[in-house]
């Protein structure tokens, strides 16, 4: 059974938060890695649209799970949830992305889990 329509669907940041904080779903952040160390939300996984592109697999705590991507405003977490829902993963995306997630108010962390910012 599948909790969103694939890769169709999109979350505000405080719904995105809500399905991935209580384990429902995991939040794929799929921007480049310098983005990815400024500031992500607490417990995101992390894996690039351009490696979803050239055919990465999913990490391993991902695969099998509903999948909300997120990217910095949107546009390359809405294209992952059309590539992950071609694959046949259960996904959708944030609207508005980090940038929609830290306006919202919700926690953003550096590679050393320490306050982060959106680059």
């Amino acid at each position: 059974m599948f909790l969103f329509r694939r890769g169709t669907d999109r979350l505000t940041p405080e719904q995105a938060r809500t399905r991935t904080g209580d384990g429902t779903a995991v939040l794929l952040d799929v921007r480049e890695v310098p983005e990815w160390r400024a500031g992500h939300a607490p417990g995101a996984v992390h894996l690039p649209l351009t490696r979803l592109l050239a055919g990465a697999a999913l990490p391993p705590d991902v695969r099998d799970r509903p999948v909300v991507a997120i990217c910095r405003s949107g546009h390359r977490s809405q294209q992952a949830a059309k590539l992950l829902a071609s694959r046949g993963v259960d996904a959708v995306d944030v609207t508005g992305g980090m940038k929609a997630w830290a306006t919202a108010g919700l926690p953003v962390v550096d590679e050393r889990g320490q306050g982060g910012r959106i680059a």
